[in-house]
């Protein structure tokens, strides 16, 4: 062994490899380094150069081309290189195996007829038998000559194709590229099986290179613009927040445009990976403007993507920080992360960008409420017993204590709390209202208990002097943020119920409640205000008995066969294995990429609804230019599991989501453009979606009904039958069944339903989207009762709940559930998903990114199996066994003396016993 400083050296045949144990002698290779002849000790052993030449520069000798080896050892040149992509390459096909993560890297330098800096890049190329190559990104980095620079990168590959060659590229023809070393290993090889589920991307390991600009703009680009390193701006009035530079995204001429760092091969598929950033903006006068982090994303079969990762509202005043998280379902060929959104000619400003796997975060514990006080209710003289005390008014306006109001309680408010004592017959008058946010208003912020669902139910009228309807709302100012506790529109002089929810989940500092709404000059009258927590446990009792009455049946089986006479005392046992209520959820295309979800939403739910993928802006999202491949790939996961789906949806009135050039159309053309999108999807599609939603949010929007006249939605129901007389039509609208948005209360609805159907539209069923907060029972069951007398289905089509507290969320979701399936008119459900960061809204999924099961979707599965029969006993001495369960598919296993029987058997829905025939 020779030792020089703080190396050693162990001799083999002649041949020195040198380690390190401290300072930055070369080091030898690492033990777990899958790279065979690393650093080239070997000449270019295993290695090859790909269709160019190369050469070994030693630490003795003279033959160096403008470098030093960085650590005394060897160094490969690459010469004679007519191309970009001609460089050196290793085949490491049986060191690779699949879904280990591999960490790259590689010290690299040029040479030669270069001025400036350029691109050095690894790379892995994929073989397989009969279906070519492809090329899998790594990482690169900038060099110039006269320094050494580091290639870095991760990268997993889920199967391992018939070859895997790892190479070194980029350089232009002309231009050396110089190798010192290589090192491809895999950290984790070494842990424990469990930290090897996520390989390289353990939690806080930074996927960003250069994220806060130590080593300048190393490794980021402009995308689309110039990218500039900055220590200060502005006269020394902006310095970064955190380290000693900052870049900026400048020159920038598109709201796209900004600064971008690729990251294919650093993240792995099914991992969730949180992203922070710190930025700003600056110029353009703009003082305040949202930046967007954004990833693109290039799969070889489906083409370039978008993923939103997270927002902020950013300011030329600070720095802010932008949060968000994303996952990949599949395996892309480019993963690029970037930020954009600030108007033309604004900088976008960047003190660091980090992207880590996220770590796990416990959940919150399920909230301890001690005396709940259910039916209590928390207003101070509700029944102006002793005048207005208790009571301010809101603003310049005046009240006083005036008699003649209901005295019986809102229908609402006496569904939940049962009986009750009669109402005083008193209210509030209002006058002299001088702006609509005027009228009654209490103090109750120590009234209130967190984590409780308090109901609200009030009566309301308005005075004379109104032209045309009046919205009146009670709210709650919590900290100054308005909280919506139900509204009512009033056109007349009678008195009218208000009902809503709230719950609040965070200590507030002050919370006052008040009514308001009407127009200035309008008197306004409230009558019997109740805030009282509502009891749930309560509730599902009361929906398990009229549940057993909606979705069971009584069953006698009736066996018969060659040993009926013996079967007296037999034992018999029933299982359902599925209830017939469908229950469905929402997919996208990239989650059927992903068999951890597919396995999930196969398991546990009958429909299917597509997120995006039907709609007009996904399948024309430019005038003859058509995608139903998504579509397509969809419903074939879905058939194939034998899993209904809805057709969600032909059109949808909001002009916010009509694509512009359908927007940008006359009248003639539009109108042409409505046909052929109706022949389009319902002839390619016939008998293949039980339902569409023919022509969504039709009482929040109207884009069509404006530009064609009333009669389109006619005609877009009659065509749709026309083509598809198989498909259920539907109407969609959300808030219909939350009392919190007068343009969409039920009666508005059946107005809207009732319209269409005397014009001829042959409207099937009636779509509640379901999108909640804080559901009450009564409240979404007095809109049920309201629209069952219509005679349609309803279907919940779109339901999401949300709390940042999963057992809150869980209770919110068994409230809507037990809801549905205890009323009649109710046919089914559809979930508006379930998995973390593939929903519409923050907090409501029930399974989380990477998929664990959360508190709310244990609760959303105790109910399915709740929801399942199951039965033991003895057929008695009329040859029969008797039960009650609900509808759907059993199979009953019979255990005679010598042998055992199995039979499948489905219970369909009927008021009278149903008498099933088994023959053993």
């Amino acid at each position: 062994m020779v030792v020089r400083g703080n190396c050693f050296c162990i001799c083999d045949s002649g041949t020195c490899n040198w380690w390190f144990f401290m300072g930055n002698c070369r080091s030898g290779n690492p033990t777990d380094n899958i790279i065979v002849n690393h650093d080239f000790y070997k000449g270019l052993y295993s290695w090859h150069p790909n269709c160019c030449n190369g050469f070994i520069v030693s630490a003795n000798s003279g033959n160096r081309v403008g470098l030093s080896p960085k650590s005394g050892g060897n160094y490969a040149v690459i010469k004679n290189r007519t191309e970009h992509w001609q460089g050196l390459e290793q085949d490491i096909t049986s060191k690779i195996s699949p879904g280990s993560t591999y960490s790259v890297s590689a010290c690299v330098g040029v040479s030669g007829p270069l001025s400036g800096s350029t691109d050095v890049m690894a790379t892995l190329k994929l073989l397989n038998h009969g279906s070519g190559a492809s090329y899998m990104f790594i990482g690169k980095t900038s060099v110039s000559k006269g320094k050494w620079e580091m290639v870095e990168g991760i990268f997993s590959l889920p199967t391992v194709p018939n070859q895997v060659i790892f190479y070194l590229e980029g350089p232009p023809p002309g231009v050396e590229l110089l190798i010192d070393s290589v090192v491809i290993r895999c950290p984790s090889s070494s842990k424990s099986e469990k930290s090897t589920s996520i390989g390289c991307s353990a939690v806080g390991d930074e996927v960003i290179i250069n994220p806060q600009f130590e080593n300048g703009l190393s490794n980021w680009s402009g995308r689309g613009c110039q990218v500039v390193l900055h220590d200060s701006m502005a006269d020394g009035k902006i310095l970064p927040e955190t380290g000693k530079f900052f870049a900026s995204a400048s020159e920038r001429t598109q709201n796209w445009n900004g600064i971008q760092q690729e990251i294919t091969g650093r993240v792995q598929r099914k991992l969730a990976y949180n992203v922070t950033a710190v930025v700003r903006i600056f110029g353009n006068n703009v003082t305040t403007a949202t930046i967007q982090a954004t990833l693109w994303v290039h799969t070889p079969d489906r083409g370039e993507q978008y993923i939103g990762i997270g927002k902020v509202q950013a300011t030329d005043k600070d720095w802010v920080q932008l949060q968000g998280k994303f996952l990949l379902n599949g395996s892309p060929s480019r993963v690029i992360i970037y930020l954009e959104g600030p108007p033309p000619g604004t900088d976008i400003l960047v003190n660091a960008l980090s992207v880590k796997h996220a770590e796990k975060i416990p959940p919150l514990p399920p909230p301890i409420i001690e005396n709940p006080d259910y039916g209590v209710n928390i207003v101070t003289n509700s029944q102006l017993s002793d005048g207005t005390d208790g009571w301010f008014p809101l603003g310049n306006c005046n009240f006083s204590a005036a008699s003649g109001s209901p005295k019986i309680l809102p229908p609402m408010a006496r569904d939940s709390l049962g009986v009750h004592e009669p109402l005083s017959g008193r209210y509030i008058l209002v006058k002299n209202r001088t702006q609509t946010w005027m009228g009654p208003a209490q103090m109750i912020t120590d009234k209130l208990k967190l984590f409780l669902t308090y109901q609200v139910s009030a009566w309301v009228r308005i005075g004379s002097g109104a032209s045309g309807p009046q919205n009146v709302n009670v709210a709650l100012g919590v900290d100054n943020q308005w909280v919506n506790g139900g509204q009512a529109e009033i056109k007349d002089r009678r008195w009218h119920e208000i009902g809503g929810s709230f719950r609040i989940e965070k200590q507030p500092l002050k919370v006052m409640v008040y009514v308001q709404g009407p127009a200035a000059g309008v008197d306004l009258m409230v009558a019997g205000l109740q805030i009282f927590p509502v009891d749930r446990v309560a509730r599902f009792k009361h929906l398990a008995r009229q549940t057993d009455k909606t979705r069971k049946r009584d069953i006698i089986l009736q066996f018969s066969g060659s040993e009926s006479s013996s079967l007296f005392g037999t034992s018999v046992t029933v299982m359902q294995t599925q209830n017939s209520f469908p229950i469905g959820s929402c997919i996208n295309r990239t989650n059927i990429e992903n068999e951890d979800f597919v396995d999930f939403f196969v398991k546990n739910f009958n429909w299917a609804v597509f997120g995006n993928e039907l709609k007009w802006y996904w399948t024309e999202p430019q005038r003859g230019n058509f995608n139903y491949k998504d579509a397509d790939d969809m419903l074939a996961l879905c058939q194939n599991n034998k899993i209904e789906t809805r057709g969600h949806c032909i059109f949808w009135e909001v002009q916010s989501t009509v694509q512009q050039w359908i927007q940008a159309l006359n009248k003639n053309d539009l109108m042409k453009a409505v046909q052929n999108r109706l022949t389009g999807l319902l002839t390619r599609y016939k008998g293949k979606f039980r339902h569409y939603d023919v022509n969504n949010e039709m009482l929040h929007g109207s884009f069509y009904q404006d530009r064609l006249g009333k009669d389109i939605r006619t005609y877009m129901f009659k065509t749709a039958n026309q083509l598809d007389p198989s498909a259920t039509l539907f109407v969609n609208d959300y808030h219909v069944e939350d009392g919190t948005d007068t343009r969409s209360y039920p009666e508005k609805y059946i107005e809207q339903i009732l319209d269409l159907q005397q014009q001829g539209a042959p409207v099937g069923g009636i779509g509640i989207q379901g999108h909640i907060d804080n559901p009450v029972g009564p409240i979404v069951c007095s809109a049920l009762d309201k629209l069952g007398v219509v005679g349609l289905p309803i279907w919940f089509t779109e339901l999401d709940v949300s709390s940042l507290n999963e057992h809150i969320r869980g209770e919110d979701l068994e409230v809507m559930l037990r809801e549905a399936f205890a009323h009649p008119a109710v046919e089914g459900v559809m979930l508006w998903g379930f998995w973390e960061l593939f929903m519409s809204r923050d907090n409501a999924h029930l399974v989380d990114a990477e998929g664990e099961i959360n508190e709310a979707g244990k609760r959303f599965l105790a109910l399915k199996h709740e929801w399942l029969s199951h039965a033991h006993g003895r057929i008695d001495i009329q040859g029969q066994f008797e039960f009650r369960g609900f509808h759907g598919t059993y199979v009953v296993e019979v255990e005679t003396e010598s042998n055992k029987v199995s039979r499948t058997f489905v219970v369909d829905k009927g008021d009278s016993p149903l008498v099933v025939s088994i023959d053993l």
